[in-house]
C-alpha cells in the first residue's frame, strides 16, 4: 500500500498469464480501497525463451489481451541458466554474470523504467 507505482513481473507462460489475471483485480481493489494513487507502471515479460513456440505464443496473447490496457515493456528478461545459478547462490546476477543476456537485460529495463517516468 505505500507504493504509488507497481511493475508486474509475468514470466512467459500460461499459469503466470492467468495469474496476472487475478493480481490485476487485487490492484484495483488495493487501489479502490486503500490507496487511489496506485499506478501500475506496466508489464514486465520474465523468463522468455523465444526458441519456443509456447513463449512466442504467450508474448502474443499478452499483448493482445492487455497490449492497449496496460504498458508492456519492451525489453523482456530471457531464459537463463546463469540467472538460475546466480539465485540459488544468493548473489547477483551482476556478481554471477555481469556481461551475460540477463544482466544486460536488466540494464536496459532500469532504464526504461528511468526514461518512464
Amino acid at each position: 500500500m505505500a507504493a504509488d507505482e507497481v511493475i508486474i513481473p509475468v514470466q512467459a507462460a500460461y499459469l503466470p498469464l492467468k495469474g496476472l489475471e487475478q493480481l490485476l483485480i487485487t490492484i484495483s481493489r488495493a487501489k479502490r480501497k486503500m490507496n487511489p494513487n496506485l499506478h501500475i507502471m506496466g508489464v514486465l515479460i520474465t523468463m522468455v525463451d523465444y526458441r519456443t513456440v509456447n513463449a512466442n505464443e504467450i508474448t502474443e496473447v499478452l499483448y493482445q489481451q492487455y497490449g492497449d490496457k496496460l504498458h508492456i515493456f519492451e525489453q523482456a528478461i530471457p531464459m537463463s541458466v546463469k540467472a538460475a545459478e546466480a539465485s540459488t547462490e544468493g548473489i547477483s546476477i551482476y556478481t554471477h554474470d555481469v556481461k551475460g543476456k540477463v544482466a544486460l537485460a536488466y540494464g536496459t529495463i532500469t532504464q526504461e523504467v528511468a526514461d518512464y517516468e
